[in-house]
């Protein structure tokens, strides 16, 4: 499984993200290039080598018109709604979200979500790539509005800023299209500390809209000062990284480093790993009880109908019980959507007053069929394991046609098989 590991261990911004797929791509020269003609309106892109603590990386910098956005720290103005309701986000490096204080009484323009959506019909890139620009740019829209207390349709964006998380989205976007990985995974979100100066006064790190982006999603503050985590960031993560988490268990094959422009006592990055995932890990439980006073036909019925409800599996284990009697262990494996369900089920149809419940770590092998003729195989990898086995029920079908032995049927799938190949 083709897996992409985001390492949020110092935030995530648009241009960091950009950079760090940036350098997983192999003709960087000519997909540099492709950037620079999707249609943005005077925007460039250069991406520039960066060392952060002795790490080397790429800064993927936004010119718009020749303007870069520019960070001031926590010293920084943030003209989220100024004095009539204009935002400036972006998601340009750490603290750039909120960068220039902009004063309204010179000339600077301002772009609503029409004319944004407008410009991102217009662009040069795939319709799936301007769906996933415009969902992602709509994420930051309605956290912006919520904010302010506006409409999405009230909010307007500062031309630069604009244009320049414009540019870091759609950049990821098209990307994240060219590697096409199958899950994206990324570690808990590093959202910085301390505050940050706006045009109304000082507000928390992380600035309001991250923290509304963020809702649901693992996150901390720390030691480091800053604002680390952007809405641009915040947004473009929400929208691709399917599980926060540890980073699987994956043999990489290329590692990317999107530098911001800030020095920390860490290195200031987003690192990127891609690879394939060796198996997955998840959550499973399992429900269990003793039982001495059922016949076999009862706890055969009660298995049929825990499988019914939704079990993932369902088997006994012989036990000795009190007063010396025989007995068994009835073990049943589910989901914790159906639990609810199965521990009714086990009431309704054994004998038990008590259920017991015990939550387990899952390693799991990916699982694929193999569709052959006659005969499926069930193929299984992951963990540095490889195999392949015959569909039992295809198997027996075969038997059944030609009036032979499982084993005779096994046999000659296998000789099928070979012929095939």
């Amino acid at each position: 499984m083709k897996t992409l590991y985001i390492d949020c261990g110092m935030g995530a911004a648009g241009d960091m993200l950009t950079g760090a797929l940036f350098e997983l791509m192999d003709d960087q020269k000519a997909l540099l290039e492709e950037l620079n003609h999707m249609g943005i309106p005077g925007v460039v892109f250069q991406a520039e080598p960066a060392v952060k603590c002795g790490i080397t990386g790429t800064h993927m910098r936004v010119l718009v018109n020749g303007i870069e956005e520019e960070s001031h720290d926590h010293e920084h103005e943030h003209s989220h709604d100024h004095e009539h309701g204009h935002s400036n986000v972006h998601g340009h490096d750490h603290d750039h979200e909120h960068g220039h204080s902009h004063d309204h009484d010179h000339g600077h323009s301002h772009a609503g979500m029409h004319e944004i959506g407008h410009i991102i019909e217009g662009l040069r890139v795939p319709e799936k790539v301007k769906k996933d620009v415009m969902a992602v740019y709509r994420l930051i829209a309605d956290a912006e509005s919520r904010v302010h207390g506006k409409s999405v349709e009230e909010i307007h964006f500062h031309e630069v800023g604009a244009m320049d998380a414009i540019a870091d989205i759609t950049a990821v976007c098209l990307l994240m299209d060219r590697i096409s990985p199958d899950r994206v995974i990324a570690s808990p979100v590093h959202v910085g500390s301390g505050q940050v100066r706006c045009a109304h006064g000082i507000m928390p790190v992380p600035a309001p809209a991250t923290a509304l982006i963020l809702k649901g999603i693992p996150s901390y503050g720390g030691r480091i000062r800053g604002e680390l985590c952007t809405p641009t960031g915040a947004a473009l993560l929400k929208y691709f990284v399917t599980l926060f988490g540890d980073m699987p268990v994956m043999a990489v094959s290329e590692i990317g480093y999107g530098m911001g422009k800030k020095d920390f006592p860490a290195a200031n990055c987003v690192r990127i790993m891609l690879g394939q995932e060796q198996g997955k890990e998840d959550e499973i439980l399992e429900l269990s009880c003793n039982i001495d006073d059922m016949t076999g036909e009862e706890v055969g019925f009660a298995m049929e109908m825990l499988f019914e409800a939704g079990a993932r599996d369902v088997y006994t284990v012989p036990a000795g019980m009190k007063k010396s009697r025989p007995g068994l262990v009835l073990h049943v494996i589910c989901d914790e959507i159906t639990r609810d369900k199965l521990v009714k089920t086990m009431f309704c149809h054994t004998t038990t007053i008590g259920i017991r419940e015990c939550r387990m770590k899952r390693y799991i092998l990916d699982r694929s069929i193999e569709d052959g003729s006659p005969i499926r195989r069930k193929c299984v990898t992951g963990y540095g394991v490889s195999r392949q086995k015959l569909e039992y029920e295809d198997l027996a079908k075969l038997a059944r046609e030609r009036k032979i032995s499982l084993a005779q049927a096994r046999e000659l799938a296998a000789g099928t098989a070979e012929e095939n190949e």
